[in-house]
């Protein structure tokens, strides 16, 4: 802490000309913060181990013999934290309430307060017992530590007394450090908080694994998919009606599978039917089943996806591309759980599960008059919403090396996914999600051969464009981005079916054939796997 100048050196800073004594003392003050800031920002979580260390260089770089921190426990008590010049029985003794003794005021105001001679001070306790008042004249400084416009605590430090001392000085200094110490707090209890939620989300993760919850072929860790965990977990004990919203290719028939396996439906069918890859007229004999005769090619009777289910789980893909009609007729077995085959009058009793799934913007066809709203609210009792790919950009590697080792004709033997392929990888956009990753990869190890390393050489070329640019750099690159999503997507809602994804995309089924040879796309990577 600074001393006093003669009368002399006042007038000769004034005028500009300090003396070597004030700057040598100016120097020592800077080291000090220098040395504080730099031992408070210490790599230990320990906020004690950067205490004791700044209460040391305060006692090496001053005239202080004592120093405290001190901190606002949780059930308001004030409580020494670390010292310097004082041992732990002492130490131990030193807890003040609010108010009480110097530091308790201190504390309670948020105003720093000066004692030039303890012994003469009827608000200084000495509840540590170091020091004889009797025999020591003794000063004493304590400052308020502030953090976001509380006192969280004080920082105090005493020295032998002396007319010397410039008490203003050395609150000035003390003030200053306490700063710092606040701010280090602050670094501390930030680090302190997201710890414990970390912990918590980890808690509450292995909660749902404790549970013997099933995670089937489900990869990645991201908030997004735990959030998703945590949800389907909640519903699969249940026996309510799920709808599972979601772009194409981002796994809605996974999420599906997840929920019947973890169901208490798990040991019964899981019977799956991908509306939009049904032609109109056979949806109603799928779902319902069939009798003999009940249409030109009906040569036996059959049973419908609903008797197949019974006991268990159905799951109805792209349930938005249903016509009203057979809207209709589904809205009565999930009200009423029974219903006739086409072309018979016996009506069926059944026990199904319903676990739905669109990539459709079913509020808005209500409005407009091309999705039942009464069906609309059965379905989504409990909807799921999964994020697309661009979303749960952390699971994008773990996805890829998932892949590549599914796709490996080398099982003894991981792929690796050099940098560079990485980088293209984590920058792309993924309009076609899970599914478009899964075919780049599956392309990407058939290149790579025995090597075992993917490049960037190995990925389409429309995606190598990012390498310079995130943009297409010509009118063709961007041509051919565009059709290869539109394709893709096109597929992906058709289940895999060629010649209805050309009628979507206005194309005949052999222009979309050529197509796919050019940007080597297989259809069966759509088809539903059983």
């Amino acid at each position: 802490m600074m001393t006093d100048k003669s009368e002399q050196q006042r007038t000769l800073a004034r005028e500009g000309g300090a003396p070597e004594p004030e700057i040598k003392e100016l120097a020592g003050e800077l080291r000090l913060l220098f040395e504080v800031s730099k031992a408070l920002n210490g790599t230990s979580a320990e906020l004690a181990d950067h205490l004791d260390e700044t209460l040391d260089l305060m006692a090496r770089h001053t005239s202080m013999i004592r120093g405290a921190f001190y901190l606002v426990n949780s059930e308001g008590e004030i409580v020494m934290e670390a010292a310097y010049g004082l041992n732990q029985n002492e130490q131990k003794r030193a807890r003040y309430k609010a108010g009480e003794g110097v530091i308790g005021r201190v504390t309670a105001t948020g105003q720093p307060m000066a004692v030039p001679n303890v012994s003469e001070e009827p608000l200084f306790l000495n509840r540590t017992g170091a020091r004889d008042l009797k025999k020591e004249n003794i000063s004493f400084i304590c400052v308020p530590i502030i953090l976001d416009g509380c006192t969280i605590g004080a920082l105090s430090a005493d020295r032998l007394f002396s007319d010397s001392v410039r008490m203003e000085e050395d609150m000035r200094l003390l003030t200053v450090l306490a700063t710092l110490i606040a701010r280090a707090v602050a670094v501390r209890r930030d680090f302190a908080a997201r710890h414990a939620a970390m912990l918590e989300e980890n808690r509450r993760l292995q909660a749902i694994l404790n549970q013997n919850f099933k995670l089937g072929q489900l990869v990645g860790h991201s908030n997004a998919l735990r959030n998703i965990l945590e949800e389907v977990a909640q519903v699969a004990a249940t026996n309510v009606t799920v709808l599972i919203r979601g772009e194409s290719g981002t796994g809605k028939e996974m999420i599906a599978s997840l929920i019947h396996a973890n169901s208490q439906r798990a040991g019964q069918p899981f019977i799956k039917v991908n509306c939009a890859a049904l032609p109109e007229g056979l949806v109603e004999s799928e779902l319902f089943g069939h009798e003999r005769g009940a249409f030109t090619g009906a040569i036996a009777g059959r049973k419908g996806r609903f008797e197949m289910a019974h006991g268990g789980t159905l799951f109805l893909d792209e349930v938005g591309d249903m016509s009203l009609a057979t809207q209709a007729k589904l809205l009565r077995v999930i009200q009423e759980k029974e219903f006739e085959r086409l072309g018979g009058g016996e009506t069926l009793k059944v026990d199904v599960r319903i676990v739905a799934a669109t990539n459709r913007d079913l509020e808005r066809m209500a409005e407009e008059g091309q999705f039942r709203m009464d069906l609309y609210y059965r379905l989504s009792v409990f909807p799921v919403s999964l994020p697309p790919l661009r979303k749960r950009v952390d699971d994008i590697m773990e996805l890829a090396e998932s892949f590549a080792q599914k796709f490996s004709p080398f099982p003894d033997r991981q792929i690796r996914i050099s940098s560079e392929a990485s980088r293209l990888l984590m920058a792309y956009e993924w309009p076609g999600n899970i599914r478009e990753l899964e075919n780049i990869i599956e392309r990407a190890v058939v290149l790579c051969g025995p090597e075992g390393i993917i490049e960037a050489r190995h990925l389409p070329a429309w995606l190598q464009i990012q390498k310079e640019d995130k943009e297409p750099r010509t009118l063709d690159d961007a041509v051919a981005i565009l059709e290869q999503r539109l394709i893709n997507e096109a597929l992906e809602a058709t289940g895999g079916h060629v010649t209805l994804a050309a009628g979507k995309l206005g194309l005949t089924e052999r222009k979309m054939s050529l197509r796919m040879a050019k940007y080597k796309i297989d259809f069966r990577r759509f088809r539903p796997k059983r």
